[in-house]
């Protein structure tokens, strides 16, 4: 599974952009602000309907334009797909695979799995649990669209009682409404759990294997989920507190509120880690994402690097591209220098100024 080429008309600060990309390494440097992570954004949008930044559609579009179209052409298992995005200031997104239009997110979902490394990811593991929740739900969803429903539908759900709760203070006989949103809520919510819990219970092995390769076996690490609540006890947790929820006019229990917990020698590397143990964990976190994406979908996953190279020391630099041999990698960078002094082959390299691009032979 690789991107051949991705075509941009008015997104972020470039006007037009064709670049075509090899199925190995890809390196798009230049100094900053220029536009390379625009390029990473632009196929992780492609791949997922949404930005590894949060933003939204209009925030992507080109200073003084009115829409952005987004054109990315990938192989799969030797099969080529077109994946065909527009997007609108004032209108929902638009997309077509391969010609045909798409009615939901979540049929593009599982097309192609993307893996986006940041220097923010590196922090993801002394980051509040928003974090952690969010890199189980993007993998998952391309994993699974079937959690990718389930986990809008509870979305959904979940801001319609929040509605409610916040109604029922000034109406206080609208809280007999509260029950049919509670039986849906758990539903999707107990659906959810499961999913959750499965995928962290497969990440395990994976991650103490990874861990133990970079740290030469030093430290033991373990990660478990730690939901707010389980599955069994969810409808009941939910109604015991729905006092609370109605003076915080808030769902104060639910997966929304779920977290993992990394633990090395059986401490919390969230509290107590150093900042070295913190850093080797969140890349083992990718690392071993690589390998269980790599083992569910019986192919190589596309990796995105975002500047990540220059905030690693050396050792574990070395584990990260040992860790993406054979797998096509787009790595944005300031400078190619380390590449040349770890030996990793380039088989692409694009200089990136000022949202211009220019092949080095």
């Amino acid at each position: 599974m690789y991107i051949e080429s991705i075509s941009l008309n008015n997104f972020r600060n470039y006007e037009t952009l064709d670049i075509d990309f090899s199925e190995n390494t890809n390196i798009l440097y230049g100094d900053n602000a220029q536009g390379k992570t625009n390029v990473l954004e632009a196929a992780y949008v492609g791949a997922t309907t949404r930005s590894h930044r949060m933003a939204r559609d209009k925030d992507m579009i080109r200073f003084g334009e009115e829409e952005a179209h987004i054109r990315l052409n990938v192989k799969k298992r030797d099969v080529g797909h077109k994946i065909d995005m527009h997007l609108r200031k004032n209108k929902g997104k638009t997309v077509t695979i391969d010609g045909i239009s798409i009615r939901r997110s979540s049929e593009l979902f599982g097309l192609i799995n993307i893996i986006f490394f940041s220097p923010e990811d590196l922090s993801i593991i002394k980051d509040g649990p928003g974090e952690r929740r969010r890199f189980m739900d993007m993998e998952l969803c391309q994993l699974s669209r079937i959690y990718y429903s389930n986990l809008a539908g509870y979305n959904k759900v979940l801001n319609q009682r929040n509605n409610l709760l916040k109604n029922i203070a000034f109406r206080k006989d609208m809280d007999t409404m509260l029950e049919v949103w509670d039986e849906q809520l758990v539903q999707y919510g107990k659906r959810i759990i499961s999913e959750r819990q499965n995928f962290i219970d497969m990440l395990r092995e994976v991650i103490l294997r990874v861990h133990g390769k970079i740290t030469g076996g030093s430290e033991s690490i373990e990660i478990r989920y730690e939901p707010n609540v389980t599955a069994e006890d969810f409808a009941d947790t939910l109604r015991r507190k729905r006092e609370i929820d109605l003076r915080n006019t808030s769902t104060m229990t639910g997966p929304q509120r779920d977290d993992i917990g990394i633990y090395i020698g059986g401490n919390d590397i969230r509290s107590f880690g150093s900042q070295g143990q913190q850093r080797t964990a969140a890349l083992t976190l990718k690392l071993a994402e690589i390998d269980l994406v790599r083992s569910m979908i019986s192919d190589q996953p596309i990796l995105l690097l975002d500047d990540v190279m220059s905030e690693l020391d050396g050792k574990r630099r070395n584990a990260l591209l040992e860790g993406i041999r054979d797998i096509q990698t787009i790595i944005t960078c300031t400078g190619y220098d380390d590449f040349i002094r770890e030996r990793i082959t380039m088989d692409r390299i694009y200089q990136v100024d000022h949202g211009k691009m220019k092949m080095e032979a």
